[in-house]
């Protein structure tokens, strides 16, 4: 292979993406990167929450080998994993997502030797320890766990965002799935109960915890689970964001011509229009359906309102709009967030 193509391809994961749109999508995954490393470093690992996943399961291995720190274990875990992935999947992943599994447990190791003053306070992830004790949350957990869910969850989507993915316990699901012939969500589901439940194993009743009785026991259990879930949702808000767009559906009762000028030549956008027919009366109706911006939607309805006030309106989020003035279709290859 022509080596300046195969950097090419490495650094740019899709054809025709401008230089501009190249800088954008890795930064996403630079930042992504950098907050993952420090949502676990400083709020789920000195804690020890288990939210699923790999560095999850390198938190319980942590416990069992505290001389071994978590990014290494996520190395060990996420490297096979992805080799793993391209025999029996055949995946091929892109430049962005290699160095998104690379450098996260890199940064983690990184942020972790700063933040501990001795060796044995870094093997012992002591909370109390963590820069000079200034930011020891341990009578804080329910804190500690919303701010690492948080942090993490935006850190993955930014990732998702940028084209990549950080691999993980998504390849052993998808596995699963292809050949258990499993729902890909229940899968997921499948791989992060299993490390959570061996984390209450492994933290929560002592093993491979020289003191269980000073240490938090199985209620860290449930703290994981809110983890998990503040991390999903702040992903899935990373990724879609706030519904900012909105679907109207309008049946008019009388002529809605007006209404059509209204929408192109005062807002600028298209409409389709389509034939209905009541399912009661029987009548011919003329059905609109249109997406608008959310600041567009009360000046829409009051113009609805003076064409036709009996008309029947349906409003209704829209996360995803692609097509002229909107997101573009995704291409061949790109990561599916949902």
């Amino acid at each position: 292979m022509n080596f300046k193509k195969a950097v090419h391809d490495f650094f740019i994961d899709e054809e025709g993406q401008s230089i501009g749109q190249t800088i954008k999508t890795w930064m996403y995954v630079l930042a992504g990167c950098a907050l993952i490393a420090l949502g676990y470093a400083l709020f789920i690992n000195p804690y020890n929450l288990v939210p699923g996943g790999v560095y999850g399961l390198s938190i319980v291995l942590h416990n069992l080998f505290p001389s071994i720190q978590v990014g290494t274990f996520g190395y060990m875990l996420d490297v096979p994993l992805l080799l793993i992935s391209l025999v029996l999947l055949g995946s091929k992943f892109g430049g962005r997502t290699v160095v998104s599994v690379l450098l996260t447990p890199l940064l983690m190791n990184i942020i972790d030797h700063l933040a501990y003053p001795t060796e044995a306070a870094l093997h012992a992830l002591d909370p109390a320890q963590l820069f000079g004790g200034v930011m020891n949350l341990s009578d804080h957990l329910m804190l500690t766990t919303l701010i690492g869910g948080a942090v993490v969850g935006v850190g993955c989507g930014l990732i998702v965002r940028g084209g990549a993915t950080s691999g993980g316990t998504d390849v052993i699901a998808m596995i699963i799935q292809k050949y258990l012939h499993m729902p890909f969500s229940n899968a997921i589901l499948l791989c992060d109960g299993t490390v959570v439940l061996t984390g209450l194993v492994v933290i929560g009743f002592g093993l491979g915890i020289d003191d269980p009785s000073t240490s938090p026991t199985w209620h860290l259990s449930f703290y994981s689970l809110v983890a998990c879930f503040v991390m999903s949702s702040a992903i899935a808000f990373t990724i879609s964001g706030r519904a900012s767009d909105k679907m109207i559906y309008v049946i008019g009762n009388g002529d809605l011509e007006p209404l059509h000028h209204y929408i192109l030549d005062v807002l600028d956008r298209g409409a389709t229009v389509i034939k209905a027919k009541g399912l009661y009366s029987g009548q011919e109706r003329e059905m609109l359906f249109i997406v608008v911006r959310r600041n567009e939607v009360m000046a829409l309805k009051k113009m609805i309102k003076r064409v036709d006030p009996s008309a029947f309106v349906v409003e209704t989020d829209a996360y995803d709009i692609y097509g002229e003035g909107f997101k573009r279709l995704p291409s061949e290859g790109d990561i599916n967030p949902e």
